[in-house]
């Protein structure tokens, strides 16, 4: 069983999708799958689910489905030929009412609201960055603009504006269609592209938890931040969300490369301390979509996400579309626990000048305490929502957190929390029957013997949620 803390996200893509080769990449390590919505019918992605349950059954380990919402497409049509290449100074046109395909000279858009959002003197970037145009003039429905960074611009290419400022909404009606697909197989995560602010999310919560009623099923919900207009509402969004993934393509298109690293760590700080957990995502190990070993800065950037205390580390092209997915993952697996080797642990400045309000999440974090400073093997809890889970997770500490519940969605949810080994177990309502029953399951597992020391923490009554009350340092027999 691995002690890896740090958790792998991996695409589903062609590359992926062969039976055999994704219950390899469970086994090498993947925690949550992420189903990209932008590409396929919603059949497919019933079809891919049903995949990922059943190779997770076959690997023995549980993972988390993540449904990841295409957004708003802001891009430009469709070419003649499929495609132009366009040259520094040259003129160039992007026409809302134009209905025949694109040339040299002009193309049509998907984001037909573009003309009343730009004005003279705005910069926007075309195919992520690459291509850099200026708006001379806004005509009616064209946008009339100068080339001052070339390349093939090919079909349906997002558009940036530089700075941020495009009104596009957060869910399109092909992402509450798409809602209501995910929660049909009942996608643990769902993640919201392109939110400006918590109304977004709070608007994502009530579609997920309608399409969800029927199946009795409220997934996460992890708000992507990718917008220029999302860093000065960080805080509310992520109140608004279960957790946060750090978008860096589209971010560093709109806000500059050059800022992203340190947004980057802010985030995870911030997500850590408002008890919510975050990913890391893009081009993480690019190279690996055609060769079989990372660069020297791939794995650095890795490194330096787990040490900045990300719960999770996500694989995009690199498991969907390239040509070495298994590679990719247990190359991942190898730099986060090589990483994490070497965190220094602050738990006790952690904790200096904390109150809490709430017995449960003092019985959390006083376990963590007793467990650091006693050297214990593991800090067991037993968990019926997975909230207790979730507020030792946001510390570091190199004691294993071993989540029991008998809650099939608790489970799949804790996959994505640093250092939560999530467990499937039901336990007797009887206290002291539950207690020896969870030793008994953590020693067949081979993570305690005897003679070692654990923390345990339940609540009295027996499963009641938000009802942990109750801390135990136990001595294996």
């Amino acid at each position: 069983m691995t002690r890896r803390a740090t958790k792998i996200v991996a695409t589903l893509g062609p590359a992926s999708s062969d039976p055999a080769m994704l219950e390899q990449l469970i086994r090498a390590g993947v925690d949550v799958v992420r189903m990209n919505f932008s590409h396929g019918t919603a059949q497919d992605h019933i079809d891919r689910a049903t995949l990922v349950r059943a190779a997770a059954t076959r690997a023995g380990r549980e993972v988390a489905i993540m449904a990841d919402l295409q957004g708003p497409k802001i891009r430009v049509g469709k070419f003649a030929d499929g495609k132009v290449m366009l040259e520094p100074g040259q003129k160039f046109v992007l026409d809302a009412a134009r209905t025949e395909l694109g040339d040299i000279d002009a193309v049509g858009l998907d984001y037909k609201t573009l003309p009343s959002e730009v004005k003279a003197g705005d910069v926007l970037l075309l195919n992520d960055g690459l291509i850099v145009i200026t708006v001379d003039s806004v005509k009616g429905a064209a946008v009339f603009t100068t080339v001052k960074v070339g390349g093939v611009l090919s079909n349906n290419k997002g558009i940036n504006k530089q700075g941020g400022g495009l009104t596009a909404p957060a869910l399109t009606a092909k992402d509450m269609d798409d809602i209501k697909t995910a929660m049909s197989f009942q996608a643990d995560y769902v993640a919201v592209s392109f939110p400006k602010n918590s109304t977004d999310m709070e608007m994502a919560r009530q579609l997920c938890n309608v399409a969800g009623a029927e199946f009795n099923h409220k997934p996460g919900l992890i708000a992507k931040i990718e917008r220029a207009e999302a860093i000065p509402k960080l805080e509310e969004i992520l109140l608004a969300s279960d957790g946060i993934m750090v978008a860096r393509g589209d971010l560093a298109v709109e806000v500059g490369n050059a800022v992203v690293p340190a947004l980057q760590k802010r985030m995870i700080k911030l997500a850590r301390e408002h008890d919510r957990f975050v990913i890391t995502a893009t081009q993480m190990m690019e190279s690996m979509i055609a060769n079989p070993v990372p660069t020297r800065a791939e794995v650095s950037d890795v490194a330096n996400a787990v040490l900045d205390g990300t719960d999770a580390v996500m694989l995009s092209a690199e498991t969907a579309a390239g040509k070495y997915p298994l590679e990719t993952v247990l190359e991942m697996a190898k730099i986060c626990e090589a990483a994490e080797a070497a965190e220094e642990l602050t738990l006790d400045a952690d904790f200096s000048g904390r109150t809490f309000s709430r017995i449960d999440q003092a019985i959390a974090l006083g376990a963590l305490f007793t467990a650091h400073h006693l050297g214990a093997k593991a800090i067991v809890a037993l968990t019926d929502s997975g909230s207790t889970a979730l507020w030792m997770s946001r510390y570091l500490i190199h004691v294993p957190i071993y989540a029991l519940t008998s809650n099939l969605a608790t489970q799949r949810r804790m996959t994505l929390y640093r250092n939560v080994h999530a467990l499937l177990m039901d336990t007797s309502a009887v206290r002291d029957t539950a207690l020896t029953q969870a030793e008994r399951h953590i020693k067949n597992l081979g993570v305690v013997q005897a003679g070692d020391v654990y923390a345990i923490t339940c609540g009295e009554p027996m499963g009641a949620p938000g009802g942990t009350n109750m801390l135990k340092i136990c001595r294996v027999h």
